[in-house]
């Protein structure tokens, strides 16, 4: 922007313009000092701002820089810099006379804004906002002003919210197949939401919701009806649509669960619309002869209407009860059909397996100690001749070497523990040999779960475990000739770990101690 500079000079020639040649007019000279004025003026007041020519991405929560630069460098000490948004006033921030002004500064950015003048004297002006907010997303103005000029620039701030991973859980049976809900918090701004199958095709979600807590923050929940049975697992995922990141989750889907269709439901859709037609006619000359009789009782159906919503009421109700009865007891049906590919309803398998009488003694961890404290799973006592070898459970029969059994282990408010079974390899007559006993337990140690198989000399597998509720009660399942040893959490009755197709050879006795069985490799 050029500024235009005046100054009064006399409209006659100075008094040495005598000296001059007579062919230069009269007031020449004060022309040419006053064009030379204006190019000087307008030179030494040019000035230009520039921001970020890309928007400035940041996570929710963190704090944001937003730059701006004036062109030709020059010292901005001096100048009036506001910082605002929709409106000019209130501002973000004012600076002027070399300090910042709260006088104008809007409610919601006391206290989190500041202007870095680490490079003013090079025209740099940064304002940092910090913990940024979902409300601070869009369009903010740098201002400069000096004197009667004023130039601004535009910066843009992106906020991105990453929110919880995806809620993904079975609704119930629907349309010939079963209704999946998947849900999630805490967005910013609103995510994509994907369903897709084992092999990655995408599948269209029934219906898409969405809602904003008060801080801005989108919650979003997505549906779908899968009807084939061979899918498997069916993944939800969330993805920001400025960053690109995404959380994933995955359900598993158990083919039992799917709703088996009736031969007569087919043959029924092929007939049905032959009877509606013939029904229609039938309909239309019975309505012409009995017009009369039908007029009447619509009028005692007015009548009645009233007493028969109520019946109408109670009678849904009731059936509504019985269909959920009838769906329960056909789930669980289909369960102990297949119970052995679904990892769910550890109350339901616990009708298959037999409850194991065990005790747990803490006489092991608490040495030195004239009464040591013991508690009873089922209500014995612990025999006096329990193993030191750190094993808190006692078996109050023989150790296991056929059928189906389960037992519960609490640990509660415990951080570090080891639990699940231990062989012992039979040789001759149902004697045990002297090899090493072979360990499949599940332990924490500190916020880690791992699934371990190893000896008392080494380990032969270690898996990471993900779990993400600490569970409080743990309930175990061994299926000696199934070759299965599975874990779930009794807390919410989610499963946990299983070991599979072992090949047991020998006795199988329960095992838990509160120790890490790492450490001692370690």
């Amino acid at each position: 922007m050029n500024v235009l500079c005046f100054q009064l000079v006399p409209l006659s020639a100075p008094k040495k313009m005598a000296d001059f040649p007579s062919f230069f007019p009269t007031g020449f000279f004060s022309i040419l000092a006053l064009l030379q004025m204006s190019t000087w003026c307008s030179a030494v007041s040019k000035f230009s701002v520039k921001g970020p020519a890309q928007p400035i991405l940041v996570l929710l929560g963190a704090d944001a820089s937003l730059p701006c630069q004036l062109f030709p460098e020059q010292s901005a000490a001096h100048m009036q810099i506001r910082w605002y948004r929709a409106q000019f006033s209130p501002a973000v921030l004012v600076y002027q006379n070399g300090q910042e002004q709260g006088g104008e500064q809007m409610l919601e950015y006391r206290g989190r804004t500041e202007l870095v003048q680490d490079s003013i004297g090079r025209g740099t002006v940064t304002l940092l906002i910090q913990q940024i907010r979902a409300s601070d997303d869009g369009q903010y103005r740098c201002h400069f002003k000096e004197g009667y000029i004023s130039q601004e620039a535009i910066v843009e701030l992106h906020v991105i919210g990453l929110g919880a991973a995806p809620h993904v859980h079975m609704m119930g049976p629907e349309d010939d197949g079963i209704r999946v809900l998947c849900s999630s918090g805490g967005w910013f701004p609103k995510p994509r939401v994907q369903w897709s199958d084992m092999a990655g095709a995408k599948l269209p979600s029934l219906s898409e919701s969405q809602s904003q807590d008060g801080d801005g923050l989108f919650h979003v929940e997505a549906s779908l009806v899968v009807t084939d049975s061979s899918l498997g697992n069916v993944t939800c995922s969330f993805q920001n649509p400025l960053s690109g990141q995404e959380k994933v989750s995955a359900l598993f889907l158990p083919e039992p669960f799917f709703p088996r269709t009736s031969p007569w439901k087919k043959a029924l859709a092929g007939t049905l619309p032959v009877l509606v037609l013939l029904l229609i006619g039938m309909s239309y000359f019975g309505w012409r002869e009995h017009k009369a009789k039908e007029r009447e009782v619509m009028e005692r159906k007015k009548e009645s209407q009233e007493k028969e919503e109520m019946s109408s009421n109670k009678e849904r109700a009731l059936a509504a009860k019985e269909k959920l009865k009838a769906e329960l007891d056909q789930r669980k049906a289909l369960y102990k059909e297949d119970w052995k590919k679904a990892l769910l309803y550890p109350d339901w398998r616990k009708e298959l397996f037999k409850p194991a009488p065990i005790t747990l003694n803490h006489e092991n961890s608490s040495e030195g100690d004239s009464d040591p404290v013991r508690e009873e799973n089922f209500g014995k006592e612990a025999p006096s001749d329990t193993p030191r070898d750190c094993n808190l459970i006692t078996l109050e029969q023989e150790a296991f070497s056929s059928g189906r059994h389960y037992w519960e282990v609490d640990i509660k408010d415990t951080d570090e523990w080891t639990l699940g079974i231990y062989e012992m390899p039979m040789q001759g007559e149902g004697k045990c040999n002297d090899l090493p006993k072979k360990f499949r337990v599940l332990e924490k140690k500190g916020p880690d779960y791992r699934a371990l198989i190893c000896s008392n000399q080494d380990i032969s597998q270690e898996e990471l475990v993900q779990i993400e509720k600490d569970p409080q009660k743990i309930v175990i399942f061994l299926g000696y000739e199934d070759g299965d040893i599975s874990f779930y959490s009794m807390t919410d009755g989610a499963h946990i770990y299983s070991f599979t197709h072992c090949n047991f050879f020998g006795q199988i006795s329960p095992y838990v101690k509160l120790k890490s069985y790492l450490h001692q490799f370690k």
